[in-house]
């Protein structure tokens, strides 16, 4: 069964696996979102970049001393980082892994990263191309795919029919209906839905 995995967003030659929210205690820990189905590879990771939010985007490596797991979040631990305002230069900012550590999936799974460029086709008609992908409540994540409307489509193993990374293509096969119900209106809808103007 195909599983989407988590390794999040490819920057370059990067993927981010996490992002700070806050700082966690007085010696410079850090609180930071998941963003990668594989936790556990924080115990083999030493060496981690921040990627800083903004326009400059610049790129930091760090030495990661510790981590351990607090209210679904993880918690870091980095070398020369000792205290409350050191620890604040990183709010924000995205923690990644070159693209060469990620961790190496099995046949019938997919980084979610890679479906960004993919062409969607359902039963075999082009929606458009897939431009991000977005994570809510629900229990699938929605790929944003834009053609000649905006769409957004939940990445549900059942759905999926083939997923070629290499060529950038990605085959589904939808429930009727869909796309209406998820679709943001058209120019002309919104005309249709304006109430008219008293005279």
């Amino acid at each position: 069964m195909l599983s989407g995995n988590v390794e999040s967003k490819d920057t370059g030659d990067f993927v981010t696996i996490a992002k700070v929210t806050k700082t966690q205690g007085r010696f410079g820990e850090l609180a930071a979102a998941l963003l990668t189905d594989f936790p556990e590879r924080f115990a083999q990771r030493k060496r981690l970049f921040a990627l800083s939010g903004g326009k400059d985007n610049t790129r930091r490596e760090l030495q990661l001393e510790g981590h351990w797991f607090h209210k679904g979040q993880v918690v870091l631990k980095f070398a020369g980082l000792d205290s409350i305002s050191q620890a604040e230069e990183l709010l924000g900012c995205e923690i990644q892994v070159p693209l060469t550590e990620r961790t190496v999936l099995e046949d019938d799974s997919v980084y979610l990263s890679d479906l960004r460029g993919c062409t969607l086709y359902d039963s075999g008609r082009r929606l458009g191309t897939v431009e991000d992908v977005q994570f809510g409540s629900g229990e699938a994540p929605l790929l944003v795919v834009k053609g000649e409307k905006e769409f957004l489509v939940p990445f549900a193993a059942e759905f999926v029919e083939t997923v070629a990374t290499q060529e950038k293509r990605l085959d589904m096969k939808l429930p009727a209906g869909l796309l209406e119900l998820d679709a943001p209106l058209s120019r002309e809808e919104k005309e249709e839905q304006r109430p008219e103007k008293e005279g």
